[in-house]
């Protein structure tokens, strides 16, 4: 297992996953998307034409593709069977269905296993998702958990999406924002919610700088 862990979760789009990418580039560490480990199983599942609310078909899916998942350091990239798919993994659709992998229950005990092995291969880590300092590694040294008001999440969502020439109205964006926070915070399994060890950042009014600064100076200061 890594000699440092620092888990940085949070909803959608409250800017975990660039932050903590840019936190693991500062630190020399390995950056964990664990999000993109369930954008890929989601988009085996489409790609297979599976039901994606039947959690038989979607362990068959999850053990019978290959899926490759490599950490170099700031940057994390995703094959399935051999083709890489880091940039597939982020389209709307893959986006939209990926909370079906998430709540399913022996899915995603799959998944953060594999998670696990991922950090058992690195020195130091910074792994960012939903359940990282409450499930996946609850002795993490360190545990983040970001939050930012809606409104300003679909902001963001909208100008990731523009960046990529896709065009979505805020208010889908929110729509589609509020019903995945909805879904995560009410599963079984792995429900969003802070660590009751975690540091609570609010980055509504705050550039990604400016928390990165914030997270890595408690880091200095505690690791």
């Amino acid at each position: 297992m890594a000699s440092l862990i620092i888990t940085i979760d949070g909803p959608a789009a409250s800017g975990k996953s660039t932050v903590a990418r840019l936190l693991a580039e500062k630190l020399a560490a390995t950056f964990l998307d664990t999000g993109a480990m369930y954008r890929a199983v989601t988009l085996a599942a489409i790609q297979a034409g599976v039901d994606l609310s039947d959690e038989e078909k979607l362990l068959d899916v999850l053990d019978n593709r290959n899926f490759q998942f490599a950490g170099k350091k700031s940057k994390m990239t995703v094959c399935i069977d051999g083709v890489d798919v880091t940039e597939l993994i982020r389209e709307p659709k893959v986006t939209a269905n990926a909370r079906h992998i998430a709540s399913a229950a022996r899915l995603r005990a799959k998944l953060v296993q594999m998670q696990r092995q991922f950090a058992a291969g690195e020195e130091k880590l910074v792994t960012e998702g939903r359940d990282q300092g409450t499930v996946a590694f609850s002795n993490a040294d360190i545990k983040f958990f970001l939050t930012a008001e809606t409104g300003e999440r679909a902001k963001r969502r909208q100008a990731e999406l523009q960046a990529k020439g896709i065009s979505e109205s805020l208010e889908q964006i929110q729509r589609a924002i509020e019903e995945r926070d909805k879904s995560d915070q009410s599963r079984a399994v792995g429900p969003l919610k802070p660590a009751n060890d975690a540091i609570v950042v609010d980055t509504t009014n705050l550039s990604i700088e400016q928390v990165v600064e914030k997270l890595f100076g408690y880091v200095e200061e505690n690791a």
